[in-house]
C-alpha cells in the first residue's frame, strides 16, 4: 500500500505552495535570485519541506534520473554547484521520499531555471529612443541590437524581478515599446539574448540606459538646524542613474550647484557652514543632451543657522533717577526683522527691526524695572531664525541696594563694617580693676600683721 506523504512546505522569504489535495504535498525550490549565474560561477539550489528523516532529491530536465540526493537532519537540503559550466544550465525540479520498501514519493517542487551567461558571447547595445526624460503619457521605445539573429532578446529593469519581456527577432535587434510611459515605468533599463539552440545559456547583460518620466521628482534629505562651522552634506537622492542633478538655493543664484551621477545619490558637501549657507534648499535632475529637460523640484528642505546673539545697552547709564525714562537698545547684524526683550528669561516687549537694531522705551522708571535684561532677534526668513540671547544686562533704579548697570549680572557688594572704638570700655575696666584692688589692700594688711611670728 501506497503510503500518504504530508507536509507544508515553507520558505526563508515566506514562500508557500499552493498544497495538494489529492496527494502528497509538494516541496519548494529556490536558486539564486534573477537564476542568471556567471560562467564559472558558484552557486547553491535549496530544496524544503517540512517532514523528517525524508531523503531529498534533485532533477534536471532532460537527464531522467536524478542528479543527486541527500539525506538531511532537518527539512531543507542545499545542493552546491561549483565552477558554473554551460551545461548546468537548464530547468530543475525537486522532490523528497521516505525510507519504506518501495519508497514513497512527493509530487515534484515547482521548476526553476538557471541560465549560465557566457562571456563569450558578445554583449548587446542598448539604446532609448528620443530623450530620456519623457512626458508622462508619451510613447517609448528601448531597442536591443547584437551580433546574431538566432536569438531570442530579453529585457530587464533594475529591481524589477517580474519584468523580464521576452522577444524573438527576425534580424538582429529587438524593440521594446512602450505605448504609454508613466512613473511607474521610470528606471534603469538593460537587455541580454540567450541562443535559440541554448535557451539556458546568456550573453552578459548590456550596459544601462535610464528613463526618467517628466513629473517624477527627487527627493531631498532634511537638514534642520545646524551649527556655525560643523560640516553637512545635502543628498538629492532620485531614481535617475546617469543623470545631471542640479541643488539650487532659493533668492541665490551664485549657490547653484551641478554634478553628474553615478548612482542613485547626489551628495554636495558643505565643509564649514555660515550664515551665507543657510536657506530653503531644492534639487532637480536633467538629461545630459542639448537642450536639457530637467525634471520639476524636488521638496524644498531648509538649512538654518542659529544666527549669532545681539548686543545690548541702556542710556542712560549708571543708577537710573526714579521717574527717568530710560532706553534699550538692542543690535543686531544678521538682517533681523524683529527684536524681543526679555527681563528675567520673559518677554516683555517686542519691535520691528529698524536698519541694523531696535529700541526698546521705559518712559518712567519704577523701582520695580530693576533687573537684568536681555534681547533676541529674528530673521526675516520663513520659517524664522532665531537668534541666541544677547548678554545680561542689570539696570539699577535708584532705591535699589545693588550695583550700576553693567553687561554682566551684578553681584551684592558688602560693605566692610567700621572699626568699632574701644575707649570707653577700656576705661571702665580700669576704674573696676582700681576698686577691687581698694578693697583688698586692707584685708591683706590685716591678715599680714595678725599672724605669729616664729622666735629669732
Amino acid at each position: 500500500e501506497t503510503q500518504t506523504l504530508v507536509s507544508v512546505p515553507c520558505s526563508p522569504w515566506g514562500l508557500t505552495p499552493t498544497p495538494d489535495l489529492h496527494g502528497p504535498r509538494k516541496p519548494l525550490l529556490n536558486a539564486p535570485p534573477h537564476g542568471v549565474i556567471p560562467m564559472g560561477g558558484n552557486f547553491t539550489i535549496w530544496c524544503w519541506h517540512q517532514l523528517l528523516d525524508m531523503s531529498i532529491q534533485l532533477y534536471k530536465a532532460g537527464d531522467g534520473n536524478y542528479l543527486t540526493y541527500t539525506d538531511p537532519a532537518g527539512s531543507e537540503a542545499e545542493f552546491p554547484i561549483t565552477s558554473a559550466r554551460r551545461d548546468h544550465g537548464g530547468s530543475y525540479t525537486c522532490r523528497y521520499s521516505n525510507r519504506t520498501d518501495p519508497p514513497a514519493y512527493s509530487e515534484p517542487s515547482d521548476p526553476v531555471q538557471i541560465i549560465v551567461a557566457d562571456p563569450s558571447l558578445p554583449r548587446p547595445s542598448i539604446s532609448l529612443s528620443l530623450t530620456s526624460v519623457t512626458a508622462s503619457g508619451a510613447g517609448a521605445t528601448i531597442r536591443c541590437q547584437g551580433q546574431r539573429r538566432d536569438v531570442r532578446f530579453f529585457l530587464h529593469k533594475a529591481g524589477d524581478l517580474n519584468l523580464q519581456r521576452q522577444m524573438d527577432p527576425a534580424g538582429d535587434g529587438a524593440e521594446f515599446l512602450i505605448p504609454t510611459v508613466g512613473r511607474q515605468h521610470g528606471g534603469s533599463y538593460s537587455c541580454s539574448y540567450r541562443p535559440r539552440s541554448e535557451p539556458f545559456v546568456s550573453s552578459q547583460p548590456s550596459d544601462t540606459v535610464q528613463l526618467v518620466v517628466a513629473g517624477e521628482s527627487p527627493s531631498l534629505a532634511s537638514l534642520g538646524r545646524v551649527a556655525p562651522g560643523a560640516a553637512v552634506t545635502v543628498r538629492c537622492e532620485c531614481q535617475c542613474r546617469g543623470a545631471r542633478v542640479l541643488l539650487s538655493k532659493a533668492g541665490d543664484s551664485d549657490a547653484r550647484r551641478v554634478i553628474d551621477l553615478s548612482g542613485d545619490v547626489a551628495e554636495f558637501p558643505i565643509r564649514s557652514v555660515s550664515q551665507r549657507d543657510a536657506g530653503s534648499y531644492s534639487c532637480q535632475y536633467s538629461t545630459k543632451s542639448n537642450p536639457s529637460v530637467w525634471s520639476e523640484p524636488s521638496n524644498p528642505v531648509e538649512l538654518i543657522l542659529p544666527a549669532p546673539g545681539p548686543s545690548i545697552s541702556v542710556s542712560p547709564s549708571g543708577v537710573i533717577a526714579l521717574g527717568a525714562a530710560v532706553t534699550i537698545r538692542c543690535q543686531c547684524w544678521c538682517e533681523a526683522r524683529k527684536l524681543l526683550l526679555y527681563k528675567g528669561g520673559i518677554p516683555i516687549q517686542e519691535v520691528y527691526a529698524d536698519g541694523d537694531g531696535g529700541e526698546f522705551t521705559i518712559p518712567s522708571a519704577r523701582r520695580e524695572d530693576s533687573g537684568s535684561y536681555s534681547c533676541q532677534s529674528r530673521s526675516r526668513s520663513e520659517p524664522p531664525n532665531w537668534s541666541d540671547p544677547s548678554e545680561f544686562m542689570r539696570i539699577v533704579v535708584a532705591g535699589e541696594r545693588s550695583s550700576l548697570a553693567s553687561p554682566l549680572a551684578a553681584r551684592p557688594t558688602r560693605t566692610p563694617p567700621e572699626h568699632p572704638d574701644f575707649t570707653h570700655a577700656n576705661v571702665a575696666r580700669l576704674a573696676l580693676g582700681a576698686a577691687v584692688l581698694l578693697v583688698l589692700g586692707p584685708i591683706l594688711a590685716e591678715v599680714y600683721y595678725s599672724h605669729p611670728r616664729e622666735a629669732s
